[in-house]
């Protein structure tokens, strides 16, 4: 009985969702972008970025950071994940790969954020799929609720297509295109009928 409520109020919130951007989005940081989102629940929200890269920081410039050898894996681009805490690193990625630490959002997503990721992507034994992020987009309690309702975001279920196979310049247009929405049709007005 308890573990049919955890996840009947689970599915209540977005774990595991995209957030698409709403065209009008106001704030520069966030205009255009999807958002994987790691956690939601009652105490408030985290996600990454997942389509803008940071041009000046590449994967190889990460582990010279952290005295790691690069051995050839440099062809992983480095996504800005959002304005909190942009310093810090975070590895989302498929679930092939768990070590302490991991967070298993989903059957198709985890999350790592230790050095000992890193090493493994760097010796070509981390996860088969992974993008990395520094910085977070976050949220508190009913903040990202109340995003939604102002017409700020719209939300699809994640696929790893999406994550992880899409160019990042055309994963908002998928994103929208998952959910059967014609960007240039979209009204960021709210309204009621």
């Amino acid at each position: 009985m308890g573990y049919e409520l955890m996840n009947e109020q689970k599915d209540l919130y977005l774990t595991g969702n995209l957030l698409i951007a709403m065209p009008e989005m106001l704030d520069p940081r966030f205009r255009k972008s999807v958002i994987y989102i790691c956690t939601h629940g009652p105490e408030g929200a985290m996600g990454l970025v997942i389509n803008k890269p940071i041009e000046e920081i590449t994967f190889d410039d990460v582990l010279e950071q952290f005295n790691i050898n690069a051995c050839g894996a440099s062809n992983i681009e480095v996504m800005n994940g959002g304005p909190v805490e942009s310093s810090r690193g975070f590895v989302l990625h498929s679930p092939d790969y768990i070590q302490k630490g991991t967070l298993v959002i989903c059957k198709d997503f985890a999350l790592t954020a230790t050095i000992d990721i890193l090493e493994a992507v760097a010796r070509g034994d981390g996860p088969q799929k992974q993008l990395l992020a520094l910085g977070y987009a976050g949220w508190g309690p009913g903040q990202l609720d109340a995003e939604i309702l102002n017409n700020g975001w719209l939300n699809v279920r994640a696929d790893d297509e999406i994550v992880f196979q899409s160019k990042h310049v055309e994963k908002w247009n998928c994103a929208m295109t998952k959910i059967g929405v014609d960007p240039s049709i979209l009204s960021g007005k709210v309204g009621h009928a």
